[in-house]
């Protein structure tokens, strides 16, 4: 499994709970895009995730830019995903960054709003915020490979309740 996770906004912890915390612990890998805040919140995430990969936020300090890339590309299940806190122009510039990068799906944080979107060349998700939803649901996104290819993802609250499922294909 695929455990996606971002704007973490937090000086002390990961702030990881619930269903969000259980997902993190049980996934294959961990992809987190953006917002940390503090480098010992980076650390938590470490210990928790048995492989996390990791991008920076607007808000992340200068010892987590230090560590971590502003983008970064990884396989996952056969598909490429490719992943940024955000970038401006919206939609259409979050589908060029990942058709630049050769992606399925582009990851991406900032807005703390969930949203999956395969309107576009390339699918678009953001897992919203696990920590500070500002308004939205509190959530994060999981993905996990399909017998026949390709990959099933949700949106799933911090208590556990899925509200969006969908389907990822290779190529899509």
């Amino acid at each position: 499994m695929l455990t996606v996770v971002s704007d973490t906004h937090s000086t002390d912890s990961h702030r990881l709970s619930g269903r969000t915390l259980t997902a993190v612990r049980e996934a294959d890998v961990v992809a987190h895009a953006g917002d940390f805040m503090r480098e010992s919140v980076l650390d938590d995430f470490q210990r928790e995730a048995s492989r996390l990969f990791a991008v920076t936020g607007n808000n992340d300090g200068a010892a987590i830019r230090e560590r971590l890339p502003a983008a970064r590309t990884f396989t996952f299940a056969g598909l490429t995903f490719a992943m940024t806190h955000t970038r401006r122009g919206g939609p259409t510039a979050l589908s060029l960054f990942g058709r630049e990068r050769g992606a399925d799906v582009v990851l991406f944080g900032h807005s703390h709003r969930p949203t999956y979107d395969a309107s576009g060349e390339v699918v678009l998700v953001n897992p919203g915020s696990h920590a500070q939803p500002r308004g939205y649901r509190a959530a994060h996104a999981e993905f996990e490979e399909r017998p026949g290819g390709g990959l099933e993802g949700r949106l799933v609250t911090v208590d556990g309740e899925p509200f969006e499922s969908f389907v990822v294909e290779e190529g899509e």
